[in-house]
């Protein structure tokens, strides 16, 4: 029958085709309202129940077949897409993650984009075939182009956020408290006497970089010192043209503190120092977002600000099997900021002479 109508016209979708979006549209319906339809929920009408079961059964879907690819035949698998691996603070929300996932008796899979945007973007069109019920995320951190997110939209994947998103993006959104946190960071370098601060960042107009940013700029302003745009570097992932770029900013404009929004840049700087002989703290104050274990072993001792990674990755895994139970279409960003903690440690202090008998 379903043959009869397509090859006559009177069918306008190839069922191999159709989407819950192409029903959706076609009822002037949500997609979300749709799929708790085919759900058996309870928040919808029994009315528009019938009428969501009925168009599906007229366009060639069997409304059981629905129920049970959405409501029994899931891998029981989510995805989770970094941006690298050789980042602690990565290390440690995975381990969150999956704390709540193995609860759930859910297996992970692990994807890291190398901060590309393309990369994020094939891995993202890879995940709409069924192979994982539920997204988490960290942003790459690059472009402005993110339309490969509508496929999880569009095939009703749940996606949540973590540390890194984009504006655009409308769902939840786990992050740590980064402008406070970047605020106190750079009012410790002024109260330890720095007066030149530099702020070192990847990409400054995505979330973190911006938001770090921001209480950076917000600490000069309560001192009364003046923003200088030559003092912020915004560096690239290579490692090698970060330490040429710090170098370069370091002997012309001479800062003496440096806040890095991320680890590896604090490193950079460190070795830079090192090659210039500059002596940490007495020449270059230096304070950094980092969620390494052994900061209190380096000499000197390096001063962070140490996010809840742990705690980030269990509330983001814990939001994302909220929405697998109960899917939510949402408006908007919903941000949960969780604190972090600053560590304060030799490489920011004021050196104190100590006065001989």
């Amino acid at each position: 029958m379903l043959h009869f109508l397509f090859r006559f016209g009177l069918l306008k979708f190839n069922m191999s085709q159709i989407t819950i979006v192409d029903l959706a549209e076609t009822l002037g319906l949500s997609k979300s309202t749709v799929s708790r339809a085919f759900r058996d929920s309870n928040d919808i009408s029994a009315k528009t129940k019938a009428r969501i079961l009925a168009k599906a059964e007229e366009l060639g879907f069997s409304p059981n077949l629905y129920a049970s690819s959405l409501r029994g035949n899931r891998s029981q698998t989510i995805a989770i897409i970094i941006p690298e691996f050789g980042n602690k603070f990565f290390s440690q929300a995975i381990k969150g993650i999956e704390l709540v996932a193995r609860s759930k008796k859910y297996h992970t899979l692990i994807y890291v984009t190398d901060h590309n945007v393309k990369n994020e973007a094939s891995i993202v069109r890879s995940l709409v075939n069924g192979r994982v019920d539920g997204v988490l995320i960290s942003a790459s951190g690059e472009g402005k182009d993110h339309s490969h997110l509508q496929a999880l939209v569009d095939h009703n994947i749940p996606t949540v956020f973590f540390d890194r998103s984009y504006d655009d993006f409308r769902g939840h959104f786990v992050t740590g408290n980064d402008f406070e946190s970047s605020r106190l960071a750079t009012q410790h370098l002024i109260d330890n006497g720095c007066k030149r601060i530099a702020y070192l960042v990847i990409n400054q107009n995505v979330s973190i970089g911006k938001i770090r940013m921001d209480g950076y700029k917000r600490a000069l302003e309560d001192n009364r010192i003046a923003f200088q745009e030559e003092l912020v570097l915004d560096t690239e992932n290579d490692e090698t043209e970060n330490k040429a770029a710090i170098r370069n900013l370091i002997r012309t404009y001479r800062p003496d503190g440096i806040f890095a929004s991320v680890e590896r840049l604090a490193i950079s700087a460190i070795r830079v120092a090192q090659e210039e002989n500059l002596k940490i703290p007495d020449d270059l104050k230096l304070i950094c977002f980092s969620c390494l274990d052994i900061t209190d072993l380096l000499n000197p001792s390096l001063s962070v600000v140490k996010q809840p990674a742990f705690d980030m990755g269990k509330q983001a895994a814990n939001f994302l099997f909220q929405s697998l139970d109960k899917p939510t279409e949402m408006v908007e960003q919903q941000t949960t900021l969780l604190e972090s903690s600053l560590i304060f440690q030799d490489s920011s202090q004021r050196i104190r002479i100590s006065k001989k008998n």
